[in-house]
């Protein structure tokens, strides 16, 4: 079974379905020094914002304030970057899960605006997910999927975690232990069960991504976690679950009877 939280749930509501030139600046405002907000269009901008909320501004609006306008033709200009930039990688999303460096390259960027793109996309990323500290219990497939859904999603490559707990679900820690390539990912034992062995976890959760966005489990994927499970009872820990995470969306193995 495939659990999908579709936005706008509240909290915790998961519905079922079947399933990221020179160093000085001239005068215009460079990639590595922004301009400053023009009065007449930070005014234009305040308005808008305090009559609808920023909800108000299209995405490119919005990003033209992050990449930061100056004048009123250079806020236009910026608008159309941010649009160009939409356009290339596919929608917000995409343009979320692409790499500083590529973004540095794209025109009107460099590595200021890059940077400033990746942070917000990041912060937004955090902001939606209800990640797991240390101590906080463990108590569902969907708790391990909102813990790490914004984060693994839109990820071009399979990226394998574990979730290490202690004897009473407790998270102890939260590690990468493989990266694959743009189809798979590789994972060996040893890499799994080493961060096990140091935090002494006495249960963990796997999790990965599928890049597809579909996350139905591959014959791999179910032979990969029968083998660590019994890799685990040989060490005596438990291997609770394997939360394969998609877009939107997940796979409980243990819940389809597949563990």
């Amino acid at each position: 079974m495939c659990a999908r939280r579709e936005e706008g749930q509240a909290a915790g509501e998961c519905s079922r379905a079947h399933c990221g030139s020179s160093a000085l600046a001239d005068r215009s405002g460079t990639a590595a020094h922004p301009p400053a907000i023009s009065l007449a269009a930070s005014q234009e901008l305040r308005t808008r914002v305090a009559q609808g909320g920023f909800e108000a501004l299209s995405d490119a609006e919005l990003l033209a304030l992050l990449l930061g306008g100056g004048s009123v033709s250079r806020c236009h200009a910026m608008v159309n970057t941010a649009r160009t930039l939409l356009a290339r990688f596919g929608g917000l999303r995409g343009l979320g899960g692409a790499a500083v460096g590529r973004l540095e390259r794209e025109r009107g960027m460099g590595p200021a605006r890059a940077a400033i793109l990746g942070g917000a996309f990041e912060l937004g990323k955090r902001l939606g997910e209800r990640r797991l500290e240390r101590g906080a219990v463990v108590r569902s497939s969907a708790d391990v999927f909102r813990h790490c859904c914004h984060s693994l999603a839109h990820l071009k490559k399979e990226v394998f975690r574990v979730v290490l707990l202690d004897g009473k679900n407790r998270v102890l820690k939260d590690a990468r232990v493989s990266e694959g390539s743009l189809t798979t990912s590789l994972v060996h034992p040893r890499e799994v069960f080493v961060p096990v062995i140091e935090e002494s976890a006495a249960a963990l959760i796997l999790v990965h991504n599928h890049p597809s966005g579909d996350p139905a489990p591959s014959k791999e994927d179910i032979e990969i976690t029968r083998r660590l499970k019994q890799v685990g009872e040989i060490l005596g820990v438990r291997v609770l679950d394997h939360v394969i995470v998609g877009d939107g969306c997940y796979v409980s193995l243990a819940e389809e009877g597949l563990l």
